[in-house]
This record gives structure tokens, sequence and C-alpha cells, in this order.
């Protein structure tokens, strides 16, 4: 089960207290102060890790303690730090504090890490505080409390390219025709509740991800139909896949679907339309969608490349991933060459 979103609990180890200890050995009648101090709290370390692709772990484990310091002792023995406790999380998450909203982190590389909640300090033995009216300090630190707080942790896909479209527009059987991806897919909207990434590899031996994005409606930016919760995937994508059904079987019109998603892009997030953006004209293989496509490529000119479709078949579905694979070429190569 694909879970992208998450609340949990964490707490930083607490510190181990000062020791308050005084030498008794014989042949020294007056041995001063020799309290240990205690040893530092573990901290909690989230860590991204690109083996990882949901957050399903924590919806059976909420609550994580790093362990704490021990406590000093007699002889100056300093108690032992406490573990940090390392939580591993999917590349492309996003932590924030859950009381006030702010963004502590956005891991976006394998291996990133940050501390969410740090260990207590351990407290100082008595031995610290000697001075020189005070040869026997019977006095000590307690350990720090470590840190504590609530996320919420929000999963991103970090995807080449996203395909939008209104439900059953056949998004999810265009990626399992390109890709290893294996969505659900049935003759009925909102069959895909989840997203899913597939890995489309052309002949030239170059390869990128592609994500199936849950359908969107109208009003998807004001969070109908758990519209936040999969439009937050597409602001990642480097490039944008317009699926529009050309059929006309279920009353669609193309045109009409392309504003409405263009519009809950731009109203979610405007920056999302100045991306690269292709058309898979979708369904082309029924009998009214050579009739509709004609009328959408009239009316949109050439604001767009258009590639006519057929997930159930196959058609053209080699010539839109070439063209997807080169645009993500050349993007990269731009962000590249601009480091």
């Amino acid at each position: 089960m694909f879970y992208d979103e998450a609340k949990i609990y964490v707490k930083g180890g607490d510190g181990g207290n000062g020791c308050i200890a005084f030498r008794r050995e014989k042949y020294v009648p007056f041995g001063g102060p020799w309290g240990g101090d205690g040893g530092h709290g573990g901290s909690v370390i989230l860590q991204a890790d690109e083996g990882l692709y949901t957050l399903v772990d924590f919806r059976y484990q909420q609550h994580y303690k790093a362990s704490r310091g021990m406590h000093g002792q007699g002889k100056n023995k300093h108690g032992k730090s406490g573990e940090d406790l390392i939580i591993r999380l999917p590349v492309g998450t996003v932590v924030k504090d859950a009381l006030n909203g702010e963004i502590l982190a956005d891991l976006t590389a394998h291996g990133q890490e940050v501390v969410v909640a740090k260990g207590g300090k351990g407290g100082r033995g008595n031995a610290h505080f000697v001075t020189s009216t005070q040869q026997a300090p019977y006095m000590a630190e307690k350990g720090e409390l470590g840190e504590e707080r609530q996320l919420i942790l929000q999963l991103k896909l970090l995807a080449d390219a996203g395909l939008v479209g209104f439900p059953n527009a056949g998004k999810s059987t265009l990626i399992s025709r390109v890709s290893a991806a294996r969505p659900q897919i049935a003759a009925y909207p909102f069959t895909t509740l989840n997203p899913h990434l597939g890995v489309v590899r052309v002949e030239s031996g170059y390869s990128f991800v592609m994500a199936d994005i849950p359908g969107l409606i109208a009003g998807a930016h004001q969070g109908i139909g758990l519209g936040h919760r999969f439009l937050r995937h597409i602001e990642r994508t480097r490039l944008i896949i317009y699926v529009l059904d050309v059929s006309g079987t279920e009353g669609r019109d193309p045109g009409e679907d392309l504003r409405i998603l263009k519009e809950e892009l731009t109203l979610y997030d405007p920056a999302l339309t100045s991306r690269p953006q292709v058309i898979a004209a979708n369904k082309i293989d029924l009998p009214d969608a050579a009739k509709n496509l004609t009328r959408l490529k009239e009316a949109l000119g050439s604001q767009y490349e258009i590639f006519p479709v057929s997930a159930l078949t196959g058609e053209g579905l080699k010539a839109l991933t070439y063209r997807v694979a080169e645009l993500i070429r050349s993007q990269k190569s731009e962000v590249r060459s601009q480091n």
C-alpha cells in the first residue's frame, strides 16, 4: 500500500545526571570530589534512503525516542552517551513541524540527513564545582531533557515526467504499457487512488522516471477529490504530459479538459505551467477520436506538441516516449550548464 503522508512524535534522549561522589580511600584522609559527568542523550536523525518509496512504516509506529545518556559515577567515571536514532525516509520527503507548519527539511538526495530532535546534554559531576572556598561541593547538575516535537512527513514523488489527466483518461494503462509499473486498471473513474512510478527505457539506452498521478477534477487546487494530495506529486516533475481522452465516448471535450487541467495546475502552483508540456491524445483507436483530434489541433495550433496514442494498443507510444526522453535530457543538460 502506498502512503504519502504521516504524523510522528520524536524525542531526543535525556542527558544523564552528574554524580556526587568523594574519594574515600585508605591513606587519603581528605579526598576531594570525583563525581563523573552524565552522558549526552542521543539525537533523532532523519535520513533519506533511495531504496524506500512509501511512508507505510509510519502507519504502524508513530513514536520514536533516542536512548538517554547514562548517569555519571564515582571515581570520575563519565556516563556513556546515548546512541542516535536514525529514521530512514524515502527520497523526496518534506518534513514539517506539526505545530506551526515550518518546513524543517526537504530530503531530495540519497543519504541526506537532518537532526530533528537533539539529545540533552549530560549534567556535570561535583568535581566541576570545586572553588577556593568550597573544596567539597555537594552539588551536581541534572542532565538536560532531550528535544521533542511532532512532525508531519509528506512524500512528493521525484519523477522526470508526470501524467496529468481526468479520471479514466487512460493514464494507468499508458504507464503500464511503457514501463514495468502495474497499477490497478478498470473502466470506471478513480480506479487509481495512489501515485505510481515507472522507469521508461528507450532503445538508445536512456531511461527516465514517469509518475502516474491519480485523476484530477475541477476544484482540485482547493482540495476537492483529494486534490492537494495528488497535486503535490507534480511539484517535482521536470515535464508534464497531459493525457486527454479524445474518443468522446464519455461525452468529454478534450479542449475543455485541457483548459481545466491547466487552470488547476496554475491555481495550485503557477510555476508548474512554465515547465515543458506535451499532450498525449489518448484512445485514438476509437471511432470518433480522429475527428476530435482534428478539432483539438485546430484549437491549439502550435501551442503544444500533440501525440496521438492508444494506451490500449500501444499505437504512438514510441514516438511519445522518445520525444519526452529528448526533452528531459535537454532540460537536465541546461541545469548542469547553469550550475
